[in-house]
């Protein structure tokens, strides 16, 4: 216990991160306002669904990964688990694709961010200018992953606060909007009941909004005291976290008709509903917004963070190439992925970007296509859980999911099926037709994005 809570890790790396640090990281970390709109374009059952992911997902996933956490409190995280698990090939190839998914999430975000920005300064602005804006958007991101730990922390802090206000304001907003004027959508107990319709295609985004827990841990020989912040981050976080998903999600249905909730423009227009475009209330509207802004840029901060740390745990190994590994002389932070992730991110923005006909596609196809390689390495998490139970049975366990190995197994497996669903889901929804148009690049993306791992886990192992 006392190499955990002493001022530097072996390694050298400074153990600045508390339990309050961990807690905000988390929620800012899974609380995205990013993909708020298209969970409410479900409709009224994106209500029971989010509450079905809840129970069924997300509580027995935060569970696991705090067992594992608390467990193998050590940098890189997920890699580590994987590693002990399933050995160096699977471990490196789940962390290939755990960050190269944040390198690709970057430009839908960051897509995002320059919708916002136009509809709030420059309306107008033309495709090709917010591509512009999210290309220095990602190298800003860059810039404040490589400082300090201690410093970069704020930045998630920061925004946590701010995502949850943002969210309490749509909530209690809508509510009191909706009790003047009316409901925008049926939300009647029928119509709030699950139903298996078109809706589906947006229900991975539940599954992905509620994905993160183990993100932290990307950070372990950081952490003053894993064994007993890991847990108590995950619980509170996690309650703060679902309670903050459906106050947006219900405010989002009361206040915008479902045909008129656009995937980029939904969150100021919400704010426009509620507080009008003139006077004091285009002064919330602004303020808001650009708090908006903050958070997607505090996002970016808080995956860079643990996705690069552990891609430079795996490359210090020899499992990925050195260039991941290299990290700031003084600061210890991995500024060889954080530069590797600026120039994936600018170069998806400008390839996808002229394919694209408008922001909204461009954002859709950019989140299906990382969104799907970032569920892959999850089909990894939940097995190497299990394996560890059973291979690894007298390593200690400060916090250890209860109802022994038959709870475990239950929870594993629930766990991988809603990753399986979600992965399938993104490119086709039952009932439908496949849009080979639309599924077609998506699933091409993801090939490529395979071929690659493989090519350079080859040349790293065999060097």
């Amino acid at each position: 216990m006392t190499s955990m809570t002493s001022a530097a890790s072996p390694k050298g790396f400074q153990k600045v991160l508390k339990g309050l640090d961990l807690t905000l990281f988390t929620v800012c970390a899974i609380l995205v306002i990013d993909t708020l709109a298209p969970s409410a374009a479900i409709g009224a059952s994106s209500i029971s669904w989010w509450i079905i992911t809840l129970v069924l997902f997300f509580i027995p996933y935060g569970l696991i990964t705090a067992e594992l956490g608390t467990t193998y409190p050590e940098q890189g995280g997920l890699y580590v688990w994987v590693k002990r698990a399933f050995g160096e090939k699977w471990a490196a190839r789940t962390t290939w694709l755990y960050w190269i998914n944040v390198a690709l999430w970057m430009p839908s975000v960051y897509v995002l961010f320059a919708g916002i920005f136009s509809q709030l300064f420059l309306p107008d602005l033309p495709l090709t200018g917010q591509i512009v804006i999210g290309i220095v958007m990602t190298w800003i991101t860059v810039g404040i992953g490589v400082i300090a730990t201690n410093t970069g922390k704020w930045f998630p802090n920061i925004g946590a606060f701010f995502k949850a206000v943002i969210m309490v304001v749509i909530g209690v907003g809508a509510i009191l909007y909706a009790s003047k004027n009316g409901v925008a959508n049926d939300l009647s107990f029928t119509a709030i009941l699950p139903s298996w319709d078109a809706g589906l295609a947006f229900l991975p985004v539940i599954v992905y909004n509620f994905m993160g827990f183990e993100l932290m841990s990307g950070a372990g020989d950081e952490m003053k005291n894993p064994g007993k912040d890991i847990p108590r981050a995950i619980i509170i976080a996690g309650l703060l976290i679902a309670v903050f998903y459906l106050l947006g999600t219900i405010g989002m249905l009361l206040a915008i008709p479902l045909d008129q909730l656009g995937l980029v423009s939904g969150i100021i227009d919400v704010f426009r509903i509620l507080f009008g475009e003139s006077g004091l209330g285009g002064v919330i509207v602004v303020v808001l917004g650009v708090a908006a802004l903050y958070t997607l840029l505090a996002n970016m901060v808080t995956w860079t963070m643990g996705a690069n740390r552990t891609a430079a745990e795996a490359a210090n190994e020899g499992e990925l190439p050195a260039m991941f590994g290299q990290l700031h002389p003084v600061n210890k932070t991995p500024v060889g992925a954080f530069v590797i992730t600026g120039v994936v991110s600018t170069l998806v923005l400008g390839i996808y970007g002229f394919m694209a006909g408008n922001a909204e596609d461009l954002f859709w196809t950019l989140f299906a296509f990382s969104s799907m390689v970032f569920l892959l390495p999850y089909l990894a998490l939940f097995p190497a859980f299990l394996k560890l139970r059973k291979t690894d049975p007298d390593a200690v366990r400060p916090y250890k999911l209860p109802g022994g190995n038959t709870a475990a197994a239950v929870a594993a497996v629930i766990c991988e099926l809603f990753i399986i669903q979600a992965i399938v889901f993104f490119v086709w929804v039952p009932g439908e037709p496949i849009d080979w148009s639309f599924a077609g690049p998506v699933l091409i993306g993801v090939a490529v994005t395979l071929l690659v791992g493989e090519v350079l886990i080859f040349a790293s192992r065999k060097k």
